[in-house]
């Protein structure tokens, strides 16, 4: 008898010993704010690991680092490169993916060791030792795993929703930075042509050929022009720091960079079948598919816990010389309740990401017509302003005529010339509007233009690197 006890002791000891060395140790990973501030400001277009991952992205060698000049897609992969936002992103999907392991987690089984003293006649001691195994039913594990990997896809879907929004801000800031840009040169050459005018003006009044309302016109004029390029010099630069941040780099990083804006013509309208194409391929569009998935999988886990688990329990015992065993078997009755809240809630869920997925399709039908009309009410005003300056052009070339024919002075043209380049603000600024607005296209369709259009259509995502920094 007293063999059994020690077997009965020793296997409860080599089961404890077995469940402490599959156990994890702790490793702690101090936060330091001084080491993350200090690598946030010394990140650097320069940097070796950004070469790889563009060279990687861009799929092409790179012979000359840091590249001579950084245009859009450059720009974008470098904000993949560095933006806190993706790392958010990949962290969140690196949970999601952990649960996955959770999920598919089956129960542990339990061991209870009861010692006791008998007051009676016989051996004083007593020894018990329970067993409890549970038995998951009606699937709830396969459930639970189903419901984990939508919702691992989901997370996934969000990292390229993330991607592009970091994306459409690189856009948005360098539309911004070259706007600014050229509307400094052509306030320069207005500038030049103010000068001019008013230098001839003043020498017009002193030969009694002009007055001097005329020439205090000119200086009037002449002088609120350096104002407008200080506006413009202030929105190059508030441009540019809001493209280093889009970058996810400090507004230093970008000293000396060569920025090379976008100077191709807009593309053309994609076919109406791209909206068809955003409504059901966009990543937030799969990405809220995959979130309903899983509101179906938790209402399915939900049903399945209506039925109890099953816990069988054998145990032996050392009672007064005699070994007992027993098996017992444990079940919750479902009496009081039959899981109706859980169940209640899980459909209440279920409706709520039916209505999210059917808000954002909505949403995306918003964007893109709101685009759409801005840019057909753009292209209006730029086709307006080119009529414009094509007679102010030809109005130009006449006035050149008249002046080689004594016919007209020199301020004359300088007027018409200033004309032209008021129309020539005014084309730019309709032009910005028109590239903002297929940039709001891009952002509703989630897929660049250019692509969609020459694929006629096919489904689409902005890149959107999910693997983890080189």
């Amino acid at each position: 008898m007293i063999k059994m006890s020690n077997f009965a002791v020793a296997l409860a000891a080599e089961l404890g010993l077995l469940t402490m060395a599959g156990c994890a140790h702790y490793q702690p990973q101090p936060l330091v704010p001084e080491t993350t501030a200090v690598d946030i400001e010394s990140r650097s277009l320069a940097d070796v690991g950004l070469k790889q991952f563009l060279a990687a992205n861009l799929h092409r060698e790179l012979p000359v680092w840091p590249l001579a000049a950084w245009d859009f897609d450059a720009l974008a992969c470098a904000a993949f490169y560095f933006h806190p936002d993706l790392d958010v992103a990949r962290a969140r999907w690196g949970v999601v993916q952990a649960g996955q392991v959770t999920a598919g987690e089956r129960p542990n089984p339990t061991v209870t060791l009861q010692p006791g003293r008998s007051s009676g006649v016989g051996p004083p001691w007593l020894l018990g030792l329970n067993f409890n195994i549970p038995i998951e039913t009606a699937g709830k594990r396969g459930h639970r795993l189903t419901q984990a990997r939508q919702l691992s896809d989901a997370a996934r879907l969000n990292l390229a929703t993330v991607a592009w929004q970091v994306r459409s801000r690189v856009r948005r800031s360098l539309l911004d930075l070259q706007a600014a840009r050229e509307m400094e040169r052509l306030l320069t050459q207005q500038q030049t042509i103010q000068t001019s005018l008013v230098k001839v003006l003043e020498d017009q009044l002193a030969a009694g050929g002009a007055s001097q309302l005329e020439v205090s016109r000119a200086r009037v004029a002449i002088e609120t022009t350096p104002l407008a390029m200080v506006d413009a010099q202030q929105q190059a630069a508030e441009a540019r720091a809001q493209l280093a941040a889009a970058l996810g780099v400090s507004a230093r990083a970008l000293t000396g960079v060569n920025l090379v804006t976008d100077t191709d013509p807009p593309p053309p309208l994609p076919a109406p079948e791209v909206r068809r194409q955003a409504l059901l391929n966009r990543a937030d569009v799969l990405g809220a598919l995959a979130d309903y998935a899983a509101a179906q999988s938790a209402l399915q886990l939900e049903i399945a816990r209506q039925y109890p688990d099953v816990q069988l329990g054998p145990g032996y015992q050392l009672d007064q010389d005699e070994n007992q065993w027993r098996l017992g078997f444990t079940a919750t009755l479902p009496i009081f309740n039959q899981n109706q809240g859980a169940i209640a809630q899980a459909t209440a869920r279920r409706t709520e990401a039916a209505t999210r997925f059917t808000a954002l399709q909505a949403r995306i039908v918003a964007d893109i017509d709101r685009a759409l009309a801005t840019y057909h009410a753009v292209l209006v005003k730029t086709g307006a302003a080119d009529a414009l300056l094509a007679r102010l052009r030809q109005q130009e070339d006449l006035t050149k005529a008249m002046i080689a024919a004594g016919e007209a002075a020199k301020p004359a043209l300088l007027t018409v010339q200033l004309e032209y380049l008021t129309a020539h603000l005014a084309r730019l600024d309709a032009q910005v509007k028109a590239r903002l607005a297929l940039a709001a296209l891009e952002d509703a369709v989630q897929a660049p233009l250019t692509e969609v259009i020459q694929s006629n259509p096919r489904p689409t995502h902005s890149p959107s690197p999910v693997s983890a920094k080189p």
